[in-house]
C-alpha cells in the first residue's frame, strides 16, 4: 500500500507548518487543520498539487486522519493497483469511525460487484453510482435500449472529482481513481493537476456534493445490484475486507520508494508549508443533470456560464491547458474578439502523438486550421516531454518503459490573476453534457505559479508548436484511425 500510506504523512507536514518538525503528529486531521483556519478568518487556503505522488500523499493523510467524514466523488475508479489501495483506505477509515460516502459515475467504473456490495455493507460505507445505464445492474438487452431511447442521458456524465475530509479539506482538480493520474502506470501516464482546499470553500464543496449524493441519478449500489446482495453474506464481506487489507500489506503493492518519500518528507516541510496561499476562493460547479435540455446536446451550465464570464473579463492574456481542445459553440468567436482587443491567447493541449482520445482529437483536427487562424497560439504536447522527468518523482524507475506522459490537466489564467483549476475539458461535452467542478481563484502568486508551470510545458522540449503539422510523429495506425473518426459527425459528443 505504498502509494497511499506515503500520501498520508505528506498533507501532516504540509498542514502543519505552525508545529515545529520535531514535534509529535497531530492525532487528528482537526488538530492539524483548525489553528490555521482559525489563523485567516473568512478566507481559504489552497496548494497545487502538480506531481501525481504528491497528489496521491495529500489524499492518503487526509484519509487517514479524518475523524468523522470522508465523501468522495469520481467519474472514473478503477480495480487497479490505486484504486484497490484507495478501496482500503476507506475501508480502514470506515472501521475506526468515519463515516464514508462514495459516488462514482456509472459509465467507467470496473470495481468488481463483490467488492462494491461488501463495502456498502459496511455499516459505516454507503455508495452509489451516478446515471446507472450503462454498467452496473444494466443487461446487455437493457443497455442498447438505454442507447437507443435515450442518448443524451446515457451521455450526460458526472465528470466532478472532489474529495471531502470532516468538512475541512479537499481536493478536486483533473485526477481520476487510477494508477495513470498518480505517475503509477508503466505505459501511459497523465501530467495532471489538482488544488487542495481548506476552510470556507469547503462547505460549497459540501453543499453541491450534497445535491449530487440526494439527486434521483446517484442510485445505492445494493439496489442496482439487489439479486447479487441477497447472496452477499457477513462473512463473505468480511473475507472481501481481509482480501483488501491484505493487498495493502504486501510490499510489491507498497513500494519501497514511497516509504523512503514518507520518511524523507521532514525535508521538504518548509517548502510545502509555504506553498499554502490564503484567499478568498469560489467554488464552481453544476447541477446535477447539468441543465434543462431533453433533445438537443447543447444548454450550457453554471461552470460554463462562470467561466465565459471570466474570459470575457480578459484585458492582456488568457492561458489555458487542456487534455482535448474542440470548441464549442460561440467559443472561437469569443477568442477572436478578445484577440482584436489585443489579448494574447496561448493553449496547450495533446499532440495526435500523445493523446488519449482519438474521437476528441479528430473534432479539435477539423478545427485546427480556424484555431490558428483567429490568433491562438496553440500548443501540442509530446509524448515524451523533457518535464516528465521533473514531474514524476520515479521517472528513474520508469525510464526503461518510457511511459507516454499526455496533458489531463484543465487550468485556466487569466491576465495573470484569476487562476481556475478543475475538471472542465475546453470541448462541447463539458460545456453541454457533463457534470463540471473548479475552483476559481484571484490571487496573483497562484496564478503566476500555475501560468509558468503551464507556459514551461509549451516549451519546444515539451510541446510541437500546432502550426507545424506534428501529426507526422504520431504512431501510422493512429494517423489511419483519425481519418476514419474524423469522417464522423461527433462533434456535439466531443
Amino acid at each position: 500500500m505504498h502509494k497511499y500510506l506515503i500520501v498520508l504523512l505528506s498533507l501532516l507536514l504540509l498542514l502543519s507548518f505552525t508545529v515545529p518538525v520535531s514535534a509529535a503528529a497531530p492525532a487528528s486531521l482537526a488538530q492539524v487543520v483548525t489553528p490555521l483556519i482559525d489563523s485567516h478568518p473568512g478566507k481559504s487556503g489552497a496548494y497545487v498539487l502538480e506531481k501525481g505522488e504528491e497528489a496521491l500523499r495529500a489524499r492518503a493523510w487526509l484519509t487517514d486522519h479524518a475523524a468523522r467524514s470522508i465523501d468522495v466523488q469520481y467519474f472514473i475508479w478503477s480495480s487497479d493497483n490505486i484504486g484497490i489501495l484507495a478501496s482500503e483506505a476507506l475501508l480502514r477509515a470506515a472501521e475506526r469511525g468515519v463515516k464514508v460516502r462514495v459516488l462514482v459515475d456509472d459509465l467507467l467504473i470496473d470495481a468488481p460487484p463483490d467488492s462494491m456490495l461488501a463495502l456498502a455493507l459496511h455499516p459505516n460505507i454507503d455508495i452509489r453510482i451516478y446515471n446507472p445505464r450503462l454498467n452496473v445492474g444494466t443487461s446487455k438487452v437493457k443497455k442498447i435500449g438505454n442507447v437507443v431511447t435515450g442518448l443524451r442521458t446515457i451521455n450526460q456524465r458526472m465528470h466532478d472529482k472532489t474529495a471531502l475530509f470532516d468538512g475541512q479539506a479537499g481536493i478536486t482538480g483533473g485526477r481520476n481513481m487510477a494508477d495513470e493520474y498518480f505517475d503509477y502506470n508503466h505505459s501511459y501516464n497523465f501530467r495532471d493537476r489538482d488544488m487542495l482546499v481548506l476552510g470556507p470553500v469547503v462547505a460549497d464543496m459540501q453543499a453541491s456534493f450534497a445535491r449530487f449524493w440526494e439527486s434521483p441519478q446517484a442510485v445505492p449500489v445494493e439496489k442496482l445490484l439487489a439479486k447479487a446482495m441477497k447472496q452477499m453474506t457477513s462473512e463473505r464481506a468480511t473475507a472481501v475486507y481481509a482480501g483488501l487489507h491484505a493487498y495493502a500489506a504486501k510490499g510489491e503493492n507498497f513500494a519501497p520508494e514511497v516509504r523512503q518519500a514518507l520518511e524523507e518528507l521532514p525535508a521538504k516541510f518548509s517548502r510545502l508549508a509555504q506553498g499554502i496561499v490564503w484567499d478568498e476562493v469560489r467554488f464552481l460547479c453544476d447541477l446535477p443533470g447539468k441543465n434543462s435540455a431533453r433533445r438537443r446536446f447543447d444548454g450550457g451550465g453554471r461552470t460554463t456560464a462562470a467561466l465565459v464570464d471570466e474570459l470575457k473579463k480578459a484585458t492582456r492574456s488568457v492561458t489555458i491547458q487542456s487534455p482535448y481542445l474542440v470548441m464549442p459553440s460561440g467559443a472561437l468567436e469569443i477568442f477572436r474578439d478578445l484577440i482584436k482587443r489585443g489579448v494574447e491567447v496561448r493553449i496547450v493541449t495533446n499532440s495526435l502523438a500523445s493523446t488519449d482520445n482519438l474521437q476528441a482529437f479528430s473534432g479539435y483536427h477539423k478545427q485546427r486550421r480556424a484555431i490558428l487562424k483567429s490568433g491562438i497560439k496553440v500548443f501540442e504536447f509530446k509524448p515524451d516531454p523533457a518535464i516528465r522527468r521533473e514531474l514524476i518523482e520515479r521517472f528513474p524507475k520508469l525510464e526503461k518503459t518510457a511511459p507516454i506522459f499526455a496533458i489531463h490537466a484543465k487550468s485556466m489564467v487569466i491576465d495573470g490573476t484569476t487562476l481556475f483549476v478543475g475538471t472542465f475539458n475546453f470541448d462541447p461535452r463539458s460545456a453541454n453534457l457533463n457534470t463540471e467542478v473548479g475552483v476559481l481563484i484571484r490571487n496573483p502568486v497562484l496564478a503566476e505559479q500555475v501560468e509558468l508551470n503551464i507556459i514551461r510545458d509549451m516549451a519546444p522540449e515539451n510541446s510541437w508548436s500546432a502550426a507545424d503539422n506534428a501529426d507526422r510523429f504520431a504512431p501510422p495506425e493512429k494517423r489511419r484511425k483519425l481519418r476514419l473518426w474524423k469522417t464522423l459527425p461527433l462533434e456535439p459528443f466531443l
